[in-house]
């Protein structure tokens, strides 16, 4: 990743922290309140069959964290090509640029390439 300049790396992890601390009050009120603290409201309240309390404790709050994680990686890419340092405008180097042509085997590389 290279940024124009400091002010623009820095305006770009601003953004990215205060996405990452959004993102991770979601996960403790899902996880901690909706599992522990709030069990006894939410157990008034089925969902499929099963008092929702528990439901989240077991199983809601994983549902709820691949969702961040997948929110989190589109609004990451978004924030990527905002600043522009998008990983998909990188050219990746083809099989071609990597491997040694025909005529010049490993042995005439380490030989000096004669």
């Amino acid at each position: 990743m290279s940024f124009a300049n400091r002010q623009q790396a820095a305006r770009y992890w601003k953004e990215n922290i205060r996405l990452m601390l959004s993102l991770l009050c979601v996960w403790f009120v899902v996880s901690f309140g909706c599992g522990i603290l709030f069990v006894e409201e939410l157990n008034q309240i089925r969902f499929g069959g099963f008092k929702l309390g528990f439901w989240f404790a077991q199983q809601g709050a994983i549902y709820v964290f691949l969702g961040l994680i997948f929110f989190y990686v589109y609004k990451m890419n978004q924030l990527d090509k905002k600043y522009g340092v998008y990983e998909g405008d990188e050219s990746v180097p083809s099989v071609q640029d990597t491997e040694p042509s025909a005529g010049n085997t490993a042995s005439q590389q380490l030989e000096g390439g004669q």
